[in-house]
């Protein structure tokens, strides 16, 4: 298992998959068939036997069987005989060898992945569960990857699941409905979860089950209908979305104000771009140097290049375009949008 931030903590026994087991098992077909095929050759050639003949022959020499000779063996043919007889045992412990290997392997493999993905589960706070690796949940996960998020993924369909194993995130092979499921994901630490399952009932009972599990926890939910939208936000989901209605919207406002949906598109990093620009909230923390300063005071868009867009008040008021005199205090939020690197920069210095 690869932990979110790009470090590979498996074992060495962990890195055979499937497509090293399938090519190590083509391998041994093509010596088991490579010496089949020489063999039927040989004797069709030495010993002049119809090709089944040569072939049987073949066959029962590579697998030392005994059963005695089909005709009588001229003398070239004992010594192509003695030949096959040494490739056929070699080809055969070979064969047996690298089986084995594979299959120790993928054991030992599936064993020490479980303990350190355990013990990876247990040190893990302040990330995010994504329930569901559909179109949009691997849409989420690939998001908050790139937000350098820690991210834990949970669906019940193998292949699905390889496909978060294969970035190197956490991933459990699991029903996300069940709170087991949850409890071992460490819901009890997590700052959020989305679920993005294609049901809108199992969706509705995974809210449901995080709710309880943790009443505090930030839940973002998929929906299909705005029946299942309101059911969602009455089981606990904070935020509710609904695929086709957002995607309506974009496109409907890709018609009527083009430049200002490119535009949020490259602030949100949506589409790629020349511009390296981001919108990002940015939590004031005790003792930071911007509590109880004004934003004339504190310089941000000469000091860091950014812009406020609005700040959030600890009461929950947003006040859009604040003034320069605006006074912020602890526990307010910056919307602020800038370059990436810069936003990062003052993220890190408004910790105290």
């Amino acid at each position: 298992m690869i932990g979110a931030a790009g470090r590979d903590v498996r074992s060495p026994e962990a890195h055979l998959s499937v497509n090293t087991l399938t090519r190590r098992c083509l391998l041994v077909a093509a010596l088991l068939v490579s010496a089949t095929v020489i063999g039927t050759l040989g004797f069709r050639l030495i010993e002049g036997w119809p090709v089944f003949d040569a072939f049987y022959m073949a066959l029962i020499t590579l697998t030392t069987v005994g059963y005695g000779e089909v005709y009588p063996l001229t003398f070239n043919g004992r010594v192509f005989a003695s030949f096959l007889m040494l490739i056929g045992v070699t080809t055969v412990f070979v064969s047996f060898a690298i089986l084995g290997d594979t299959l120790l392997r993928l054991e030992l493999g599936d064993y020490f992945g479980r303990r350190r993905r355990t013990r990876m589960l247990k040190e893990m706070s302040g990330h995010y569960i994504v329930c569901g690796a559909g179109r949009v949940g691997r849409s989420v996960v690939l998001e908050l990857m790139r937000g350098h998020a820690r991210v834990v993924l949970i669906d019940n369909d193998p292949d699905r699941a390889r496909w978060g194993e294969t970035l190197g995130i956490v991933t459990l092979t699991a029903d996300a409905s069940k709170d087991e499921t949850l409890r071992q994901a460490r819901i009890d630490t997590a700052a959020g979860l989305v679920t993005a399952i294609s049901s809108d009932a199992e969706n509705v009972y995974v809210a449901l089950s995080a709710k309880v599990l943790n009443p505090a926890l930030h839940i973002a939910a998929r929906a299909s209908d705005e029946q299942a939208e309101e059911k969602l936000r009455r089981a606990g989901a904070t935020t509710v979305l609904t695929p086709y209605a957002f995607i309506g919207h974009r496109l409907a406002h890709s018609l009527l104000r083009p430049h200002v949906v490119s535009f949020l598109d490259v602030a949100s990093a949506f589409r790629k771009s020349e511009l390296d620009l981001e919108i990002e909230q940015l939590p004031i923390a005790a003792g930071s140097f911007l509590s109880f300063t004004t934003l004339g005071e504190a310089h941000l868009g000469r000091r860091y290049g950014v812009i406020v867009v609005a700040v959030q008040r600890l009461d929950g008021v947003m006040q859009f375009n604040p003034q320069a005199d605006l006074r912020l205090e602890t526990g307010d939020v910056l919307i602020a949008m800038g370059e990436r690197q810069k936003l990062k920069q003052l993220e890190s210095e408004l910790r105290p």
